[in-house]
Parts: C-alpha cells; structure tokens; sequence
C-alpha cells in the first residue's frame, strides 16, 4: 500500500514538473511569437528591392526614398571579418587549456578567471576599451610609423570595430570550443597515440574535427550577439551618415543596428520614419537568422559526415 502510494506521488510530481517545463517553454516561444510578429506587421510591407538596394543619398529619414543598402553592407562586413579574428583565437586558446595546460596550475586559474570575468564587462566598456587600444595606440603609433599628415589609422575604422567585437565575442568561442572538445572521448585520443600519431597529429586530425560542430556553436553565439550589437562600434567605427559603402578597412561605415537608433531617437518626425525603423530592424532580424541558419547547416553536415565516418 505505501509502495503504490509513493509510486502515485511520484507520478504526479513528475506529472507537475513536466506540465510546469512545458508552460514554461510555451511562454517562452508565446513572447518570442508575439514580438516577431509584432515587428513582421509593422516592418514587413517597407521591405522591398528598392529598400534593400538604395541607399541614402538625399535623406535617410525619407520614406519613399531611403534604403538601407550601405548598412547591409557594413553590418556583413563588420560580422565577417569579427568571426575571421575570433575563431582563430577563440579555438587556439581552448585547444591550449584543454589540450596542454595543466588544470591547478596559477597560469591555467587565471586565464580560465579571465575569461569568465571578461564575459560580465557591459559592451559599452568593450567600446571605450577599443577606442583607447585600438585606435589611440595601435592606430596612433601606425600613423607615426607611416609619417601620415592626417590620421589614417588613428580613427574610427572597419578594422577597430571588428577586433572590438571580436574581444567581446571572445569568451563564448572559447567556452563552447572547450566544452566541445572536452565531449570528445578519450579513446580516440589514445588510440591515435598508440598508432603512433603525435599530440599535434591527433589535435589536428581527430580531435578538432570531431569538434568542429561545437566550434560551430560558438560562432553562431558569437555572431547573434555581435550582429546586434551598436555600443562597441558606436566609438570605433559606425557612422552617423555616410554616401558610401567602405571601400578599405580604415574607412567608417554606416551600420543596421546603429541606424535603427538613429532612426529611433535622431529622426525629426519619429511617426513618419516609423515604416523605415520597423522595416530595418526587420532586414536585421532576417540577416541574423540567415547568419545562423547557414551555420547551422554547416555544422550538421558535419555531425552526419562525422556518423558516416565513424
């Protein structure tokens, strides 16, 4: 009788976790539902090939005119060529803690405390930090070098948001990498080693490809957040208002996400851009799901190219 008793508790204990869990994912994607549709009615008719092929030359509050081609055009350069610094980075540090640090070791603790500290800074800090590095001292001594009469790299830049970025993203290449590799069973580590393989032979060959879906993971968290991102670059790179796409990485370029607070808090008839405001944050949204879904591909033809070789 006690036995059926606590069976039946347990039974509805379970029954109540499980329906508090599912309630709690159905509000989660109830929100989610509710704002994209929201932003979808109001932005979705202002997306067109116009708006996304012009730019703007006369007025970048004017509905009928306005596009949003030039900051298309430096939100992917800005996201590319972040992910190009990163990942190198990001995945070389992970292999070395992982891999060849010593797990109690002073060096190990710090850097691992680093981390993680690193991962809590706000990103406004991010762009003060790269307005001070980045451009003041890095940029300022390559202008002394070159002898250039006018700052050349010692201002705002493409190439001084990017790696602002890139340090900010940092720490979520470096924890996904890590976890990733650290799923990767021992005994593929040792039977390459019994084979005969060195430690760098069996990172480069075995290891790091069988890890490369998790690698993946962290750049499609690096490139959510980072693509949304407007304080970092406010300072180190995005324009107010530029005619041009960038033409080289020390220009300025003009950005989807600094535009929508342009756009939101700078226009001169707030009521009348709203059609531009909602139709960019919508090309924003679709460019950052686009980013994703493409790594997300990758990284499952990579899960199954990995089943089919095991």
């Amino acid at each position: 009788m006690n036995r059926r008793f606590a069976g039946q508790r347990r039974d509805v204990v379970s029954l109540l976790g499980t329906g508090l869990t599912l309630g709690a994912t159905l509000i989660c994607l109830g929100i989610l539902a509710v704002i994209l549709g929201y932003l979808l009615w109001l932005g979705a008719p202002q997306v067109s090939w116009r708006f996304l092929t012009a730019g703007a030359e006369s007025d970048m509050f004017d509905v009928n005119k306005a596009g949003i081609f030039p900051m298309l055009i430096g939100t992917v350069a800005r996201v590319f060529l972040m992910t190009l610094f990163v990942i190198p980075i990001g995945v070389t540090t992970a292999v070395y803690l992982t891999e060849y640090a010593a797990n109690n070791s002073l060096l190990t603790r710090f850097i691992r405390g680093a981390v993680n500290n690193l991962a809590g800074v706000p990103s406004i800090v991010f762009g003060l930090f790269g307005v001070g590095f980045f451009i003041n001292f890095i940029g300022g001594q390559l202008d002394e070098w070159s002898a250039s009469p006018a700052p050349h790299w010692g201002k705002p830049a493409l190439l001084w948001a990017s790696l602002t970025l890139a340090v900010m993203t940092l720490p979520v290449v470096i924890v996904a990498t890590e976890e990733s590799l650290k799923a990767i069973p021992p005994g593929l580590r040792e039977a390459s080693l019994a084979l005969g393989a060195t430690k760098l032979q069996t990172l480069c060959q075995i290891v790091v490809p069988h890890a490369l879906p998790g690698i993946l993971t962290g750049g499609i968290l690096a490139i959510s957040r980072a693509a949304g991102e407007v304080a970092p670059i406010l300072f180190t790179g995005a324009a107010y208002y530029l005619r041009d796409t960038p033409k080289s990485l020390s220009d300025q370029f003009m950005d989807l996400a600094y535009h929508v607070f342009v756009l939101s808090t700078q226009s001169p008839n707030i009521e009348a851009t709203r059609p531009l405001l909602f139709g960019t944050v919508v090309v924003l949204l679709l460019l950052t799901f686009s980013l994703n879904w493409v790594a997300i591909i990758v990284r499952a033809r990579m899960r199954r190219a990995n089943r089919v070789g095991n």
